[in-house]
């Protein structure tokens, strides 16, 4: 599948990142730039606190470790599926998602998405400007103007595109790459010293996966906007895996490990605590950063296949102005409730697509042309729907759970007809 068009038509689809086509052979990147923009989308906060919930509740080895990595595999499995269907089609994944839920079916995607996308870019805004107002010490007020500031500030990277994403991560990996080894390192020899605090066993290992799982499998659902910029396949994949199995792995630990030692679940108060409150400040700013635009570039990508517009920018821009509106209305506060809503209603459609590419079209896309799909594809509507029941009422991994039914769900149906 490639894109089509010339001329004029064209460049404007290169220079918004190809919305609604399929990124050609000449657009495609190597290994390392795809690497470091994922890297820099699944260096979060929201994952950091995430982490420490576990490590006020379990051993620090062998139950924490074990938690974590094997969480964090369960991930990096279901997204390198997704990354596949990214690099091997060129479509984002709103346009498989056309596919998987036919043409009028598939704007249920695109809201779902790009919501969830507003809410944690309104999340980041309103976290940087009130961590950034307590270190400093402002008054309440400051908070709106530094909000509006960060909130319209953030987007600039995402409209430059995929170029802009890469550039940024050049950057902020690695500088946040040391400053997590260095916090890590002294967590470790603190710990090493008995000044860890006893565990207090109020998860279960079920719940406990389910928050490892739970912190990146909405935005691991929307990863073929990125892997469709790979040259190949191995590098698709293998994007993937270091960016979830190392990256999300280093989030999620970071935070375990903070609450393991020292009890607390605020990553500035742990750097705090070790000396390297002033290298903290900027790691959170990079953090934020880097996921702040990713997370924009993702609404800007299912915004246009909403309205059926190449004008990312534009999307983007009014992406960012709702994101810091919410923020401004109190989102920080509303991360848990979101979250938990998340886990049930996003995971199935990445099942969803997954099963329409992998069974229902053998691995090939046909060519992505007007009514190429019909108006409604029943089959990945209603193994959706059987995936969120199952997230909602099935007992163990709700993000699991919801993945793997619509995925049985959709082959069996493909199946029978």
């Amino acid at each position: 599948m490639r894109a089509e068009g010339g001329g004029e038509e064209a460049g404007r689809s290169g220079t918004e990142d190809y919305p609604l086509s399929a990124v050609p052979d000449e657009a495609r990147q190597g290994f390392w730039p795809v690497t470091l923009v994922l890297l820099g989308f699944t260096f979060f906060s929201a994952t950091i606190w995430g982490g420490a919930s576990l490590g006020a509740a379990f051993p620090l080895w062998p139950d924490l470790a074990a938690i974590i990595l094997c969480g964090n595999a369960i991930l990096a499995a279901y997204v390198a599926g997704l990354g596949y269907v990214g690099y091997r089609s060129g479509l984002s994944t709103v346009l498989s998602a056309r596919f998987a839920f036919g043409d009028i079916g598939s704007r249920w995607a695109d809201a779902l998405l790009g919501l969830t996308q507003i809410g944690w870019y309104a999340w980041g805004t309103a976290t940087i400007a009130i961590v950034l107002g307590r270190l400093l010490g402002l008054d309440p007020w400051f908070l709106a103007p530094l909000m509006a500031i960060f909130g319209l500030g953030f987007c600039l990277t995402a409209c430059i595109g995929y170029r802009g994403l890469a550039a940024l991560s050049r950057v902020a990996v690695p500088a946040m790459l040391l400053l997590i080894v260095a916090s890590v390192a002294v967590a470790l020899r603190d710990a090493g010293s008995g000044a860890a605090p006893v565990a207090a066993g109020t998860l279960t290992v079920a719940e406990a996966l389910t928050i490892v799982v739970g912190t990146f499998v909405s935005g691991g659902t929307q990863v073929a906007n990125w892997t469709r910029f790979a040259g190949s396949g191995r590098a698709a994949v293998i994007s993937v895996l270091l960016a979830f199995l190392v990256g999300n792995t280093l989030m999620v630990a970071v935070g375990a490990i903070g609450a393991a030692v020292y009890g607390l679940s605020d990553i500035v108060d742990v750097l705090a605590v070790q000396g390297l409150l002033l290298a903290g400040v900027l790691l959170l700013f990079l953090n934020i950063w880097t996921t702040q635009d990713n997370t924009i570039y993702n609404f800007s990508v299912a915004g246009c296949h909403f309205f059926r517009t190449e004008r990312r920018r534009l999307v983007t821009s009014a992406g960012a102005a709702a994101g810091t509106l919410l923020a401004l209305l109190g989102m920080y506060d509303w991360l848990i409730p979101y979250m938990v809503t998340m886990g049930v209603l996003i995971p199935p459609l990445g099942g969803v697509i997954m099963a329409d590419f992998f069974i229902g079209r053998r691995g090939r896309y046909p060519p992505f042309e007007e009514g190429a799909v019909p108006r409604f594809n029943r089959r990945g509507l209603a193994a959706y729907a059987a995936g969120s029941l199952a997230a909602a009422v099935i007992p163990g991994i709700p993000p699991v759970n919801g993945i793997v039914a619509a995925f049985l769900v959709y082959a069996l149906l493909t199946r029978l007809r």
